[in-house]
């Protein structure tokens, strides 16, 4: 449909704005994998996102103290979830609002500007590959080593597997809640400054949408709500899909009034095939 889309500028341009969804998507997979959903990423990412285009790009230090506060946050809210028996999805939601209020507070109006070194990163032209395809390769191997190679994220899966089981054996499951939400801030917060970097700016609603992104970005890339089960690569291929899906319908030239519904169309048209060929695989077995 538009053969430039296949050039080296063409690949860049449509994976870019992808990075920072597939940063968000692997914050959400934390917490989806200790069974636990989180419905303020997005304002969290928003918040980061104004932070990063204002305290780190004017004093980089305490830029970088709020950031390392709000993941810390972050952990607390995991902890917090765990300590009294709270639905994360009550909380999570919640926190939303105050996540969005902080952003508001720091930026009322779009503004700010993208730290230099940001920038710079963000817009690196390495050889042959585009940046945004380098970028999803990394964050998906780190990922991928961390949760799925590394002890400790053994133990986080299974903690999302059999809890109890998990406990038996000696572990503190309060930590290893507040552990799996502390990566999923640092995620997060990774997020908000790429977002920035590519968008040069930032707003208080910039990454409103990104919490349904995710969460549809780490079921689509094979992930379950329940059980420990999820995917790294499969995560963030979920993010580039998701970002490939409105590309095509641009191309499409579909109205951006119907885009969104189109693109949850797809998502369960993808979901229901899979459900399909996962039901007949166990028959066959």
């Amino acid at each position: 449909m538009q053969p430039r889309a296949m050039s080296y500028f063409g690949i860049n341009l449509l994976f870019n704005l992808a990075i920072p969804i597939a940063l968000a998507t692997v914050a959400q997979m934390m917490i989806i994998m200790v069974n636990d959903i989180d419905l303020s990423l997005g304002a969290f990412v928003s918040l980061a996102a104004c932070v990063t285009a204002t305290f780190l790009n004017e004093n980089p230090m305490l830029g970088g103290l709020i950031l390392a506060l709000l993941v810390a946050a972050y952990a607390g809210m995991g902890a917090l979830i765990h300590r009294f028996e709270l639905p994360a999805i009550v909380v999570t939601l919640g926190m939303s609002f105050v996540w969005g209020g902080l952003a508001v507070m720091i930026l009322p109006s779009p503004g700010g500007s993208a730290p230099a070194w940001v920038r710079s990163l963000m817009t690196v032209k390495p050889p042959l590959v585009p940046m945004a395809v380098v970028a999803a390769i990394l964050i998906a191997t780190a990922s991928h080593f961390l949760i799925m190679r590394s002890g400790i994220g053994t133990v986080l899966r299974g903690v999302g597997g059999n809890a109890a089981s998990v406990e038996r054996a000696g572990w503190s499951l309060i930590r290893l809640k507040a552990l799996a939400y502390a990566l999923a801030g640092l995620f997060g917060v990774l997020a908000g400054v790429a977002l920035v970097g590519l968008a040069t700016s930032a707003d208080a609603n910039i990454a409103l949408r990104y919490t349904l992104l995710s969460i549809a970005g780490v079921i689509l890339g094979g992930g379950e709500f329940v059980g420990g089960r999820v995917s790294a690569f499969g995560a963030v291929i979920g993010a580039l899909t998701l970002a490939l899906a409105s590309s095509f319908l641009s191309f499409m030239r579909l109205s951006p009034d119907w885009q969104i519904g189109a693109q949850g169309a797809i998502l369960i048209l993808v979901l229901t095939a899979r459900l399909i060929f996962t039901r007949s695989d166990r028959g066959v077995s």
